[in-house]
């Protein structure tokens, strides 16, 4: 463009072969001015002042910089921060002060500062604490109840609520009162029409897990799960990190339905709230295509809470404490001494007649090693 201008062609000519304005060519014919074009440099300049009028001058940086190291040196609080620069500051007596916030930015930007910026990780995979699941090769359906709901009539409401991890397939299910017979069958009506899942994730509900004042006490639940071949999952007791999935619906839930609508009485929640798991499901319906396969239901199984259990697994998660002991069905463990207050997956292995302990870290949740394999049978009369 500028050996255009150069022969002797005119701004608006060239201007408007270059698709430019006039004033840009104009511009750049002024920069090369005198100059051979291999010499002219034609980058962008910054337009940004060469001088900045708030900036702290060179003297009062240096100013800040020397207080500080006298003040690491010689104070006798230890403190050097910024606070502690300005209080020096002051009592000098000098004019034109910069502010606390001035002085931190004036440290930042000579490297003078100890304190360590905390190191952001990104996030663990859903179902990080099962491979299986955070690698999308398995399918985990969580359940939990949403309490305390009063209709109008002063009917009390209780909703048993599951969502898939990875296909988002939910299902609600509004009652008066639920038991573990009730929820058990709640659960199997879901899992008849959709399939089953690889594992099936609860809390530490009596109603999930069975009675926790008797050790080695398993639940129906559990037995139907053990049964069907779905590993039950339990999640830690008073967290809430691995129930995300099932904590946000059960907030969506309470907001898009119950929080909207005035209900006098249960059945209209019920029809309501099937509305909307309707239109849901068929929402998610992409993300329920693509999410890994469930296993079909059998045909002929029927649920014997007296039917002998020779395999399958029991999943709790569970939190060590001080000393790096765990309880699992009753029982407590000496997993680690050196692995205190962390997470560990605790694999009860009926068949192998075994329990395993391993040991989970959110910053590194594909190392998963096992801390410890411990002897375990249930008893004959909670199998049987």
């Amino acid at each position: 463009m500028v050996a255009t201008l150069r022969r002797g062609e005119s701004l608006r000519s060239v201007a408007r072969r270059f698709h430019v304005s006039v004033s840009t060519a104009k511009r750049w014919l002024d920069r090369a001015h005198g100059k051979r074009l291999d010499r002219v440099k034609f980058s962008d300049r910054s337009r940004a002042p060469r001088h900045v009028h708030n900036r702290s001058s060179t003297k009062m940086e240096k100013l800040v910089l020397s207080i500080r190291q006298q003040l690491h040196d010689t104070s006798d609080l230890g403190e050097f921060g910024a606070a502690a620069i300005l209080r020096e500051l002051k009592a000098r007596r000098l004019q034109h002060l910069p502010s606390r916030r001035t002085i931190g930015y004036i440290l930042q930007r000579h490297g003078a500062t100890d304190y360590r910026r905390r190191q952001r990780r990104p996030p663990p995979a859903p179902g990080w604490y099962l491979p299986n699941v955070a690698a999308g090769l398995a399918e985990i359906d969580e359940f939990d109840f949403i309490v305390g709901l009063l209709t109008g009539d002063g009917t009390e409401v209780e909703v048993l609520n599951v969502t898939s991890l990875h296909g988002g397939l939910v299902g609600s299910w509004p009652e008066s009162g639920f038991t573990a017979e009730r929820a058990l069958a709640a659960m199997l009506e879901h899992w008849r029409r959709f399939g089953l899942p690889d594992y099936a994730q609860f809390d530490n509900d009596n109603r999930f897990a069975g009675p926790h004042q008797h050790a080695d006490a398993v639940g129906r639940v559990i037995r139907a799960c053990l049964s069907l071949g779905v590993v039950a999952v339990f999640a830690p007791p008073r967290e809430h990190g691995l129930q995300n999935a099932i904590e946000g619906y059960n907030g969506k839930w309470q907001a898009k339905v119950w929080a909207r609508f005035e209900f006098q009485r249960l059945a209209q929640v019920q029809r309501q709230s099937s509305k909307y798991i309707e239109a849901h499901r068929a929402r998610s319906r992409v993300r329920t295509d693509s999410a890994p396969e469930r296993r079909r239901f059998p045909k002929q199984w029927k649920f014997k809470a007296e039917e002998k259990i020779s395999g399958g697994r029991i999943i709790f998660m569970r939190r060590s404490s001080d000393q790096g002991r765990v309880e699992v069905l009753g029982h407590k463990y000496e997993v680690d001494p050196h692995w205190c207050n962390r997470l560990v997956r605790c694999e009860v292995d009926i068949g192998a007649k075994e329990i395993h302990f391993y040991g989970l870290r959110r910053s590194e949740p594909a190392s998963q090693r096992l801390l410890r394999k411990v002897a375990y049978q249930l008893p004959p009369r909670y199998i049987r």
